[in-house]
């Protein structure tokens, strides 16, 4: 890390390159390396930042200013972070750091106008957003600008807001450094952010705001923007609610932005056709199945091109078993304001009325804060609140977001709040509904006698409804779920991790060091699924993943990866990587965890799986005592399925992903031909049904772990055609149950009132 460079250029930063690039710039590299449309952009390191503290001797001066610190005392706050803050600005950027800066900038073209954005090494992690902490500088022209810019985002690491929330989050001031990115500036005719999942309760619907202009105005909740609904089941929009867009940021001059008035005629009028929404939609599908979890994405639109400009984790999702649906009102309260549901949950207090930062002391704990629109500075008020009213906003705005990952209540978009509202009148939010009342709320009683509630006893499948798990620290959400165990426990997760390639830990002699995070990672979902099948897959990492860690360098270089040295193929071609695998799983089997199975992933031959089997015989593995499975991702292992089976195979599961782009020549992370991507082609609904029954047949276990396991018209079509498991995404396991129980209802209805005869094949 040490010897990282003071500039990367977005090809060469993939998301492992984290703590060099910071959240930002990690996620540009790799939106970008998976073919998404991001502008080029090259990113001053956090070794730079590092360097410029050494070399101009700041560093211990800078640490001593925030040492015992007492965060929660505002005055001390804002005057520790004000001398951090000039002591950054107060030296030069040595003269060869800026250099290099000055010729990365001149590379891009010396007219090339860029956002100049802060990307923290802590920021945009899967249980903390530090999104917004740190500055941005937009419509940056100039090298000297370039450089000015830098040094403020520098010394954005130490403002108040960040200091404050980095405090409370338990991050260590010397422990994070600073990024910085610079991208060329897309001039938005229109712009937003998209959800690839519902952001609270991780629903399969895409949620779409934008407005005209800059995304700033969306991101910062200046304007109230449209928005959009995509259910990514139907692939259609299910609602759109278009909001009066009175305002709209936009480039000002050669430097910075300004705030304008939208023209009359586009203030009522539709941001996005139909046609822009499934695009962007899709795209967020890209991007969510690329990461393994739900994305926050921002986006950008000038004519008919589509730019990805940020792609984060979504923090804000909660598990099923904590989503409690909010009490009702009785229906005969006053009705003070509507807006939109930003955070669920009902919240009754003393309104607080702020119009700037400089009012936020004076909001008391349990109070309902009420603004035009929050922002980053105003966190520390927040978080002492019961509830938040804004005037403008949306689902993706900051008052939004930060509401939802407080777990406060929030209504967003009255557009009057702060001018209807008093200080100290008694209100009732109603976040889920989007409501605010006159008043202290008196809920509704549910007078249901418990016996005779509907929907309260649990749905019961003779499918096996399993859930697909990547990382040790989703294993407690996913097995509240109910799933009946794990259909696919990835562990690219695991290793991709430890930033280092396992023939880096072969080199270094720190075998152990490996097989021992291995082990603990999954031991903990094991624990979390006692008694029920956890199928392991192993290792499926292409060369482009391993290339960017360290011990990757000497991975080949291959034109199309995804067709390359990856799954079976990698460990069968570098079986003492494989053996540290095994040796994992040795141990767990040794410590009486009987239901870890292991699938082998991109088998084309029942060669390669009677290969792995000897090789894990040779390391004492007792390989019939034991749950080896392949995955279904290749025709060729469909079509020879009979074979597998013969070669002893205890399950078989479809990774339909691969199957589909395999069996149709499609690569679906290829926006020119995603389009044409069709899990319900006829040629893989064959492979699929033919595997079926010759699993069937033989009494072998068929499963699913694929996307298409997550869709609940897909699994009605594999549970007719006698799939007897399926594995689908932790938001998905509910709606799948359902599927499956109404689809073997039906078939046994079927069955009684049939007269013998077949309704042949079909699907939907």
């Amino acid at each position: 890390m040490k010897d990282a460079p003071n500039i990367l250029w977005l090809e060469e930063i993939r998301k492992n390159d984290l703590p060099s690039v910071g959240g930002k710039g990690a996620s540009l590299g790799e939106m970008s390396s998976i073919g998404l449309p991001v502008p080029q952009a090259f990113v001053v390191t956090a070794q730079a930042f590092r360097r410029f503290l050494v070399e101009t001797g700041l560093e211990e001066s800078l640490y001593s200013i925030l040492e015992g610190l007492d965060v929660d005392n505002n005055n001390a706050l804002e005057s520790a972070a004000g001398k951090a803050q000039d002591l950054i600005l107060s030296v030069p950027i040595p003269g060869h750091m800026a250099g290099e800066i000055r010729s990365a900038y001149s590379r891009m073209g010396g007219d090339t106008v860029v956002a100049v954005r802060s990307s923290a090494t802590a920021e945009d992690l899967p249980d903390a957003s530090f999104a917004g902490q740190q500055e941005t500088f937009l419509n940056i022209l100039g090298e000297d600008d370039v450089i000015e810019a830098v040094q403020k985002c520098w010394a954005s690491l130490y403002g108040a807001r960040a200091v404050y929330y980095r405090s409370k989050q338990g991050f260590d001031d010397r422990s994070v450094n600073i990024a910085v990115v610079i991208q060329q500036l897309i001039f938005s005719e229109k712009a937003g952010v998209l959800f690839t999942s519902h952001p609270v309760t991780g629903e399969p619907l895409t949620i779409i705001e934008g407005s005209w202009g800059l995304g700033e105005a969306v991101v910062s909740g200046s304007v109230s923007p449209d928005n959009y609904v995509f259910d990514q089941m139907k692939q259609k929009v299910i609602d759109t609610i278009i909001a009066s867009k009175e305002t709209e940021i936009i480039p000002d001059g050669k430097k910075g932005t300004k705030e304008v008035p939208v023209s009359e005629e586009r203030k009522h009028a539709q941001v996005l056709s139909v046609a822009e929404i499934g695009r962007l939609a899709a795209l967020g599908k890209l991007s969510e199945d690329h990461y393994g979890i739900p994305q926050d994405i921002e986006w950008g639109i000038v004519g008919d091109d589509l730019y990805i400009l940020q792609s984060r984790p979504i923090t804000t999702i909660k598990p099923a078993s904590s989503q409690k649906k909010a009490d009702t009102s009785t229906g005969s309260e006053k009705i003070l304001l509507e807006g939109q549901g930003a955070s669920p949950g009902i919240a009754t207090g003393r309104v607080a009325i702020i119009q700037s930062v400089k009012d936020s002391g004076s909001v008391k704990e349990g109070d309902i804060l009420v603004a035009k629109m929050t922002n980053p500075d105003m966190v520390p008020a927040m978080r002492r609140v019961k509830g938040i009213i804004t005037d403008e906003g949306g689902m993706t705005c900051h008052a939004a977001i930060v509401s939802r990952e407080l777990g406060t209540p929030a209504v967003v978009g009255t557009k009057k709040a702060t001018s209807t509202l008093k200080d100290g009148q008694i209100v009732t939010i109603d976040g889920d509904r989007g409501i605010v009342y006159e008043g202290e709320v008196r809920k509704a009683q549910d007078e249901t006698p418990a016996v005779v509630q509907g929907g309260s006893a649990p749905i019961v499948t003779a499918t096996l409804v399993k859930v697909n798990v990547s990382l040790p620290e989703a294993a407690q959400r996913a097995a509240a779920t109910g799933a009946d165990g794990v259909g696919l426990l990835r562990i690219e997760h695991l290793i991709l991790g430890l930033n280092r390639t396992p023939q880096w830990f072969i080199a270094n002699n720190k075998e152990e060091e490996f097989i021992s995070e291995l082990y603990d990672g999954i031991r903990i979902i094991l624990d979390a699924f006692p008694g029920k099948p956890v199928w392991v897959r192993t290792l499926d990492a292409p060369t482009d993943e391993f290339r960017n860690m360290e011990g990757g360098e000497d991975e080949p270089i291959e034109h199309n990866p995804m067709l390359g040295w990856r799954g079976i193929r990698r460990d069968l071609g570098a079986p003492e990587q494989f053996r540290l695998q095994i040796e994992a799983f040795k141990r767990l089997w040794k410590a009486g965890y009987e239901n870890l199975g292991l699938m082998f992933p991109l088998v084309n031959h029942p060669r390669e799986f009677i290969q792995a089997k000897e090789l894990l015989r040779g390391w004492g593995v007792s390989v019939d005592s034991v749950t080896l499975g392949i995955m279904v991702e290749v025709p060729s292992s469909a079509i020879m399925i009979d074979e597998f089976i013969q070669a002893g195979i205890k399950f078989a599961s479809f990774g339909t992903n691969d199957l589909v782009q395999y069996t149709l020549a499609v690569d679906r992370n290829n926006e020119h031909v995603a389009s044409m991507y069709e899990p319900t082609h006829p040629a893989v609904l064959r492979l699929i049904d033919y595997a079926i029954r010759r699993c069937r047949a033989a009494g072998v276990e068929c499963s699913i772990c694929g996307q298409a396991g997550s869709d609940p018209k897909m699994v009605a079509w594999l549970v007719e055609h006698g799939i007897r498991s399926v594995s689908a995404n932790i938001d998905a396991v509910q709606a799948i149950r359902e599927s499956a129980a109404r689809t073997e209802q039906r078939m046994v209805l079927d069955m009684a009132f049939s007269k013998g005869g077949n309704e042949g094949e079909r699907f939907f």
